[in-house]
């Protein structure tokens, strides 16, 4: 009931019939205000607490007092924090890293509509080009890792990495608004090394970190941050980090 009550507070009557699609397993087109393309959602998955963190946790409505024209959505998922940055920031260009098939095909259907997102296959890390492979943790579909290769896993779960870097040459960036990164314990070692380029560089850094899938990711994040002038403040399962040397 306090769910609901939510929904409705803060979504009115869209909300509500939102609220009940969840419920009854009809989330194949899920109308929100404010956004301009129903949402497809898989019935009784992780689709539906992310869907909570990012439209009714608002996780991701943050206050800025820069302009954002310059997005990149690691950890893309299914497409909800792209669609979100999507409709609040019409004018920026959003690219969206997701590694795991089934979620870059949910991503890809999400965000058809939507000319200013473009969607990458891949793994974000701190090196370029290296092979991968896509494990299930168990966990539900937001909860796939990377690993090296291991003899469980087949040829079709392989995938490339990406790093920040290569994203910035591909588009001609030299700066970014907002880095956000849900990326299941890799972000270990996206912060070991390779970072000097893209890091002093970037506005906003939003993070969600995964010890509990990996030993290190909090020692190794706050260890590269703390190098840099940022202020960081808590929001739901995300740290929001604002550079303060760029504003």
């Amino acid at each position: 009931m306090k769910i609901l009550l939510k929904y409705i507070d803060k979504h009115g009557v869209k909300g509500l019939i939102a609220f009940i699609k969840m419920k009854i397993g009809k989330t194949q087109a899920i109308k929100m205000p404010n956004i301009l393309y129903p949402i497809a959602l898989r019935s009784r998955t992780s689709d539906l607490p992310t869907f909570d963190q990012v439209f009714l946790g608002l996780e991701y409505n943050i206050d800025f007092t820069f302009q954002i024209e310059r997005v990149i959505d690691a950890g893309g998922n299914i497409g909800l924090a792209a669609i979100y940055f999507a409709n609040k920031y019409p004018n920026a260009k959003i690219i969206s890293i997701e590694p795991e098939k089934d979620n870059f095909k949910m991503f890809v259907r999400n965000t058809k509509n939507y000319a200013n997102v473009t969607s990458m296959q891949k793994a974000l890390c701190n090196n370029n080009g290296q092979e991968l492979y896509i494990k299930d943790s168990g966990l539900g579909s937001w909860a796939f890792t990377t690993v090296s290769k291991e003899d469980s896993l087949p040829e079709s779960n392989k995938v490339l990495t990406i790093n920040i870097d290569e994203i910035l040459n591909q588009n001609n960036w030299d700066s970014i608004d907002i880095v956000k990164i849900d990326i299941e314990g890799a972000e270990k070692e996206l912060f070991d090394s390779n970072y000097e380029g893209w890091i002093p560089k970037t506005k906003c850094i939003i993070i969600e970190l995964h010890d509990r899938m990996k030993k290190g990711c909090s020692k190794s994040f706050f260890k590269t941050i703390s190098q840099y002038n940022f202020s960081c403040e808590l929001r739901g399962e995300n740290l929001i980090l604002i550079n303060l040397e760029l504003l």
